[in-house]
């Protein structure tokens, strides 16, 4: 990285950081407060709120929103007559899975091989790091030129949508010129990268049910329907025979124009085993960041350890349904239900409930946000041009922020690049891309608020 005082800054406060981290990475902020406990995240929101303070924000809040959660706002005056930019992050995270399966505790930030590890290290304890260097530099190099809103939310992960119905309840409350979203990430290390679009996503639970109880296999097997078996075939009918999602009504032929993902370095990145082929059609980024693309994501049904010999009376899936840009989440929604009602045979009983959605998004590139942004990746990244790609992921209160304030402009960076192994066992950050990506949205808010 060329040496100029801001970058200089930053690496200086590269320990600090890495303490901070460790100390954020060690609550266990899972918004599934049947699995962990809710003091956890009380505990990681009042870590950031105690952060914001000693920075100087005033307001500094902690939100109740709607789905019994947390975020944490707070607001740091910059000049009279400067713009207002808004940083969000979130402090909740995905559930650490088998935690026997990760290399070192989940919760523990562990140095290994020029990476750190630990859970919510990229996605996205990370980013609220991130927006702290990047304030904490410009305040040591002739201040903060802008306004700045800060908020970190507290069930991202979750898709409960707390955030965004307090947003909708208190418009007021995050109006800004521009909005920085630390969420997203470089198509690879080292590679400068604005996400410019991202996928909608919608989830549901189906249950199947058949008999009024599980019966003898050997007694009934072969004329009692099996509800398991019933929902097999309906799960089976969501794919093609090449993988490709099909839910009928749902249109999966759109094609992404930017930057292409290389097949071998995406079977690389996804860690596919030797001899597995890829799914679905078309290239690569057509089929993660284009097309819907259905996952189940768990099934209730009796584990092989200990099953019995039965027809099973009733089964429970959920589904998690992605879809583009251009496709209405709640539209996807009803033809996701149609299409399992429709394939569910043998006349077995089907019941569905929808659990979380949002919309997809998609940015204005041409907006003079995205100029000063690309300014300031040349610099953290030299040799380098910013890149445009686009994301598998849903972040809904993108598409709130847009349609509350429409004139804003919201960018998409972040340090969930694919070695990150975001919602993975091992997941890790590279600590150079903090830095530099800290750094670039320093630069960032120094050029935009002369724009």
């Amino acid at each position: 990285m060329s040496s100029n005082p801001v970058a200089e800054t930053v690496a200086s406060l590269m320990p600090r950081a890495r303490a901070e981290l460790t100390e954020l990475v060690a609550f266990r902020s899972v918004a599934d407060f049947d699995q962990f406990p809710r003091s956890e995240s009380e505990a990681a929101a009042n870590w950031i709120t105690a952060a914001l303070r000693a920075e100087g924000f005033q307001d500094v809040a902690l939100l109740d929103t709607p789905d019994g959660t947390q975020s944490v706002y707070g607001y740091l005056p910059g000049p009279v007559g400067a713009k207002t930019v808004l940083l969000y992050a979130h402090y909740d995270v995905q559930p650490p899975l088998d935690e026997a399966a990760w290399t070192t505790p989940p919760f523990e930030l562990t140095e290994r091989d020029g990476r750190w590890y630990g859970r919510g290290s990229a996605d996205c304890k990370g980013g609220v790091i991130m927006h702290l260097l990047a304030l904490r530099a410009l305040k040591a190099n002739g201040g903060v030129p802008v306004h700045v809103k800060v908020i970190v939310e507290g069930s991202e992960e979750m898709g409960t949508g707390g955030l965004e119905r307090y947003a909708e309840e208190h418009p007021e409350l995050l109006t800004a010129d521009a909005v920085v979203i630390g969420d997203a990430g470089n198509f690879r290390v080292g590679l400068p990268t604005v996400t410019a679009t991202l996928r909608g996503m919608t989830m549901m639970r189906v249950r199947i049910d058949t008999l009024e109880g599980n019966l003898h296999s050997g007694q009934f097997g072969g004329a009692a329907p099996d509800a398991l078996g019933a929902l097999i075939r309906v799960l089976d009918s969501l794919r093609a025979e090449d993988g490709s999602t099909t839910v009928d009504g749902l249109t999966d032929d759109s094609h992404w124009e930017g930057l292409q993902y290389d097949e071998g370095q995406f079977r690389q990145d996804a860690k596919v085993l030797d001899g597995v082929g890829l799914i679905g059609s078309g290239t690569v980024a057509d089929r993660i960041w284009a097309r819907p693309a259905v996952t189940v994501l768990g099934i209730d049904c009796p584990p092989v350890v200990g099953a019995t010999p039965s027809v099973q009376a009733s089964a429970r899936a959920l589904i998690s349904l992605r879809v583009p840009p251009g496709v209405d989440a709640a539209e996807a929604t009803k033809l996701l239900q149609a299409h399992l009602e429709a394939h569910t045979p043998w006349g077995a009983r089907v019941s569905t409930e929808q659990i979380g959605q949002g919309q997809a998004f998609s940015a204005d590139t041409t907006s003079p946000a995205y100029a000063a942004m690309a300014e300031a990746m040349a610099v953290a990244y030299p040799g380098q041009d910013m890149q445009y790609a686009g994301q598998g992921g849903s972040i809904p209160l993108c598409n709130t922020l847009a349609a509350l304030y429409p004139r804003a402009e919201i960018l998409l960076i972040g340090l969930s690049e694919p070695e990150a192994q975001i919602h993975a066992v091992d997941e890790s950050v590279s600590p150079e891309e903090l830095e530099r990506l800290s750094v670039a949205e320093a630069l960032f808010l120094r050029t935009y608020a002369a724009s």
